[in-house]
């Protein structure tokens, strides 16, 4: 099956607190992952949060990598999306992992691409349950 690029979604627990809350700590760990995982880093923003907690965004020639962090729970969320075949999005979660040095993971890959490029019966596919929203959106 032909592909646009893959997806990651890596989910990492038991991370130390002081490396969450550490906005310097996730966006130099962001450059290093574009850089192991093959990428091209073209800008990166990032926002330390009060009382805690960072997110931050990599621009990638690719697409992107991001990592939101929650220093109370030990955890963070880091998403890498690379388009063509050149960028290695598992490597650079494989690299994250290390670096936040979580005790555990789960990395779910997704393959991208229009439905045109490939047989709809073999299209991998996510179900997705609807929910109910607590109250309406304005």
């Amino acid at each position: 099956m032909a592909n646009i690029g893959t997806h990651c979604i890596l989910e990492m627990y038991g991370c130390p607190a002081e490396l969450l809350n550490d906005e310097q700590f996730v966006t130099q760990a962001i450059r290093e992952a574009t850089e192991y995982g093959l990428a091209t880093l073209m800008g990166e923003v990032s926002h330390q949060f009060t009382p805690q907690g960072v997110t931050a965004l990599g621009l990638l020639a690719e697409s992107h990598i991001s990592i939101h962090t929650w220093p109370e729970y030990g955890y963070a969320a880091a998403d890498v999306f690379t388009c063509g075949n050149r960028a290695n999005p598992q490597k650079a979660c494989n690299f994250l992992l290390e670096r936040f040095q979580a005790s555990r993971h789960s990395l779910t890959k997704l393959v991208r691409g229009p439905e045109a490029c490939c047989d709809p019966d073999d299209a991998p596919r996510l179900e997705v349950e609807p929910i109910a929203l607590a109250e309406p959106v304005a």
